[in-house]
């Protein structure tokens, strides 16, 4: 439940450590928006605070259309109360429900479909479906703001099969016509879809991008000033789709993504992706503040997880990885793309990561490894091609890969926040530096208590420990 009070204050103070955590919704205006609404507080008999945007539309409310609530960081305040309901918006997010039905989701959750309704209504106050659609409703109108393609383009990124469809959808949900959103003419077409992404502070991109600076593979990767980007493959019903994308501040709490996404597929499962690789959604506020009695003035503010694009990805890095140091990785990395990276099609200097089924066919004797470790990359390649829905969990069971490669590949593949990779080297010399120190006073935040450790090797070492 929403505490009224801890609410009235973030409102009042506009605080942007809240912003997507909950919305306020205005009875005079039948307006709802976000903390950071730079429009004149009401009074407090005037607000009622929901959950989420969907809620509140359900409620009768219209989105605000100068903090645009579309643009919110997600996560909010309720979604660690109910693991089920985490899983069920991942989902949704990836187009569980763009590409099927109900029912197919709930079969997924492991419930039925009335178990599924019920928390949703106990948790978000809406149906899944209704959830669903707006979340469609809220990427339109956030590209009609901030690009320049045409309607029925955007139409179709944001799941919507024809545009009559897209229309109606569009001014029951937001009680809004498109063309109130578009006042202004557009200006050309460009391959390059440039959105702003939304955060809540701290974030210490500077750290971000000293860790994948480090790693980065040529070609794939590529961190130039304060931008990181890097090329990615995406299955679609109609096929793979072959892209990039470029993350760089702008200010505070935003982030400038351009995004080049040659398809007119479905967008919202890709931009969910790209948060969860740079960690946008982490409630920082919340980690912090149960790391900080363990860490003391050695926390540093804003380290969140970097990670990769795909736990395939994540594990064929942590096999190369192991033994070696971040260097000897990156060389027989850098090795494998030369021989087996297929280029962009659209701009051939750059190159995707080595597909399962490229590893599977060939002998892998460029990589100066031995021979057990190819055949360990080849076994995985082959397990994810004849089991596409296997999770790092199950390639334990392959010959050379073990604990430290799954819960590696969970921590920068899927974004898990409560990793705690207490035998990796690393974590071991960061711990002789801070004293007894141990994995349960971590939970659940062990992923980023493992890189605070991590990034305090690169700081001069101090006499006193933390307690």
């Amino acid at each position: 439940m929403l505490d009224p009070l801890v609410c009235q204050q973030a409102r009042l103070s506009r605080d942007s450590r809240f912003d997507g955590l909950f919305f306020i919704a205005v009875k005079s205006t039948g307006i709802y928006c976000r903390t950071i609404c730079p429009a004149k507080s009401p009074a407090e008999h005037q607000v009622s605070y929901f959950s989420c945007a969907a809620a509140a539309a359900a409620a009768g409310y219209r989105p605000c259309l100068r903090c645009r609530p579309d643009s919110a960081p997600q996560s909010p305040a309720w979604l660690g109360v109910e693991t089920s309901v985490r899983r069920a918006l991942k989902l949704i997010a990836e187009g569980a429900l763009v590409h099927g039905d109900q029912a197919a989701l709930a079969s997924r959750l492991g419930m039925s479909e009335r178990y599924l309704r019920k928390l949703f209504q106990q948790h978000l106050g809406v149906a899944p479906k209704q959830y669903a659609l707006y979340q469609q409703v809220l990427l339109a109108k956030q590209l009609l703001h901030q690009s320049q393609l045409p309607v029925h383009q955007i139409a179709a990124l944001s799941g919507f099969h024809s545009i009559r469809r897209f229309n109606d959808a569009f001014k029951q949900q937001l009680l809004l016509n498109p063309s109130q959103i578009r006042r202004k003419k557009m200006t050309g077409h460009s391959s390059v879809i440039e959105l702003q992404l939304s955060y809540r502070p701290p974030l210490n991109w500077q750290a971000q991008l000293d860790f994948w600076r480090q790693r980065t593979l040529d070609g794939m990767e590529w961190v130039k000033g304060d931008a990181y980007g890097r090329t990615f493959s995406w299955p679609t019903p109609q096929g793979i789709v072959h892209g990039w994308f470029e993350l760089s501040p702008i200010k505070e709490g935003v982030m400038l993504l351009k995004l080049h996404w040659p398809s007119q597929q479905e967008l919202a499962s890709v931009l969910q992706r790209i948060r969860q690789l740079a960690d946008l959604d982490a409630n920082m506020s919340q980690i912090e503040q149960q790391l900080a009695p363990v860490f003391g003035d050695f926390l540093e503010p804003g380290l969140r997880l970097p990670g990769l694009w795909s736990p395939f990805e994540a594990a064929i890095r942590a096999i190369l990885g192991q033994q070696v140091s971040v260097q000897g990785a990156r060389t027989q990395l850098n090795r494998l793309l030369t021989a087996l990276a297929e280029p962009l099609a659209e701009d051939p200097e750059k190159k995707l990561f080595p597909t399962p089924e490229a590893i599977t066919q060939n002998e892998l004797l460029m990589l100066k490894v031995p021979q057990a470790r190819r055949d360990t990359l080849k076994q995985l390649a082959a397990t994810v091609i004849a089991e596409p829905q296997s999770t790092p969990d199950d390639w334990l069971k392959l010959k050379g890969i073990g604990p430290w490669t799954v819960a590696y590949s969970k921590m920068r593949g899927l974004a898990d926040p409560d990793i705690w990779l207490g035998g990796d080297l690393g974590v071991q010399k960061a711990l002789k530096r801070h004293g007894e120190l141990t994995p349960e006073q971590l939970a659940p935040w062990r992923s980023y208590a493992t890189f605070q450790l991590w990034f305090s090797l690169s700081r001069p070492a101090v006499t006193e420990v933390i307690k």
